[in-house]
């Protein structure tokens, strides 16, 4: 029996049979949605460059006053969206984002921006630049890791930074989400249970903070090493007050 409790406390995807490791497929595919402070790189190509140009927003070049040459590479700016969810985009102005999948976005701009390029539809290209999310705790490699796939599950984010350590809890992992609307919550997530690819943090949002806490096994190391170096200190003491005193009364 104690044998198996290492296993049952480390393994993922636990109690998976030939009867339930087949899942339902999923009409409604995940797609990350537009939150504020995301930024957006959008590309719009079209057989009519002249005019496609103005919707594609280039960092300006700078010259170098010594050698009047350019200094620097063209670059696609990229949008900053707002605390209000919206963007500033050449011609159609301040459009609201906020809430959009990158495919619903480009149908909106595409609908709208036809009418310009005589009826063409444009060719339009959109990214979250920034989509990354914050892995901390019992794991190899804690730290911040951006995806250029605004899709990212769990394990994903795990696996990026080297998976939990042997001394991390897998059964109450903490994934620290904030909204839309400046509010945060925690959700829950336990890795050893198959039906976690229907928790609501089995993909990932933007800026979402993992963190994995220690067992019980790492508490006890902790408390222990801590004891140990008071125990040690304490006789360090004692020893240098007997020293002391020994060589007084000598």
């Amino acid at each position: 029996m104690s044998s198996c409790a290492p296993v049952k406390n480390v393994a993922y995807f636990q109690k998976l049979d030939s009867t339930s490791d087949s899942l339902k497929p999923s009409s409604d595919i995940h797609r990350a949605r537009i939150k504020p402070l995301d930024l957006l790189s959008i590309t719009v190509i079209t057989t009519q460059p002249e005019t496609s140009r103005i919707y594609n927003l280039i960092t300006p070049q700078v010259a170098d006053n010594t050698t009047n040459n350019i200094s620097s590479i063209p670059t696609l700016q990229s949008y900053l969206v707002e605390n209000d969810g919206s963007i500033d985009f050449p011609v159609l102005g301040k459009i609201q984002v906020e809430g959009m999948t990158r495919k619903e976005l480009v149908v909106f701009l595409q609908d709208k921006l036809a009418s310009s390029f005589n009826k063409e539809l444009p060719i339009i290209t959109i990214r979250i630049t920034n989509f990354a999310v914050n892995v901390v705790g019992e794991v190899m490699r804690p730290g911040k890791f951006i995806t250029i796939n605004d899709r990212m599950t769990i394990f994903e984010g795990l696996a990026l930074a080297g998976d939990l350590t042997i001394y991390g809890k897998r059964d109450n992992v903490k994934v620290l989400r904030e909204n839309a609307d400046g509010s945060k919550k925690y959700i829950s997530v336990n890795l050893n249970d198959k039906n976690i690819i229907y928790s609501p943090a089995y993909y990932l949002e933007q800026n979402d903070v993992v963190y994995v806490e220690p067992n019980s096994a790492k508490s006890r190391t902790s408390r222990v090493g801590a004891e140990e170096t008071l125990t040690i200190s304490a006789i360090s003491i004692l020893i240098s007050i007997t020293s002391l005193l020994f060589n007084i009364l000598k």
